[in-house]
């Protein structure tokens, strides 16, 4: 944990928590912590990057403080002295505007959404805090299943190729997918057709219930344009 709270020190006072009970990201052992430390220093707004583990941990926190929370935030504004923010609804074809009444405010921010910060002129505290001996113990951790490779995941690529539904084995894929998107120094990616089917891994699906990407330049070799894909 002293790695990372190196790194996010020169954007503002790090709060740390580390124990050998957090090794890996249980839900409620997480939540339970997040929820202790923004009761403890009263924090008014909780925010996270929105992804696979986010969404289990942090609405978990959410109900644990008793807030108002929204997800997949892509922008924020001030009006009338009250903070409201942007967020997709329909599978991206309307944008809402919503208000959070309650307190704490617990939003997810989807990551492409907005631009890197700049770093504080001189780093922020760094603050340990203690993990409670009284975690909750009602999850186990099994194990987690990942594939090396040498491509850029699809959510930090420049340029994303994409494959759907026209591609009836993970050879074909590979071949004209996974190699145009080498030739553009690019990632591959996929539509949920072809991860059902088997032929691709999860960690490639772009779309509603895949990945959100903001690449450059996208190209989708064989995919229909569903508006859940569009969504992505």
């Amino acid at each position: 944990a002293a790695e990372v709270a190196a790194a996010v020190s020169p954007f503002g006072t790090t709060y740390v928590a580390d124990s050998d009970r957090l090794a890996h990201p249980v839900a409620d052992r997480y939540a339970q912590v997040i929820a202790n430390v923004a009761a403890e220093y009263r924090a008014d707004l909780v925010t996270a990057g929105s992804s696979t583990y986010s969404k289990d941990i942090v609405s978990r926190a959410a109900a644990l403080l008793g807030g108002a929370m929204a997800s997949d935030v892509v922008a924020h504004q001030w009006r009338d002295d009250q903070l409201v923010f942007e967020r997709p609804i329909f599978a991206d074809a309307v944008t809402a505007t919503v208000a959070l009444h309650g307190s704490p405010q617990i939003v997810t921010i989807r990551p492409t959404a907005y631009s890197p910060p700049e770093n504080s002129a001189t780093p922020g505290e760094v603050i340990t805090v203690a993990a409670s001996d009284q975690l909750p113990d009602g999850m186990s951790w099994e194990n987690l299943e990942s594939k090396e490779s040498a491509r850029p995941d699809v959510t930090d690529a420049r340029v994303v190729v994409s494959g759907g539904r026209a591609f009836a084995n993970s050879d074909d894929f590979e071949r004209l997918v996974g190699q145009l998107a080498d030739c553009l120094e690019g990632a591959a990616g996929s539509s949920r057709a072809l991860v059902d089917a088997g032929i691709t891994p999860n960690s490639l699906q772009v779309g509603q219930t895949g990945k959100v990407v903001a690449p450059d330049l996208y190209v989708a070799v064989g995919i229909s344009g569903a508006i859940q894909h569009l969504a992505g």
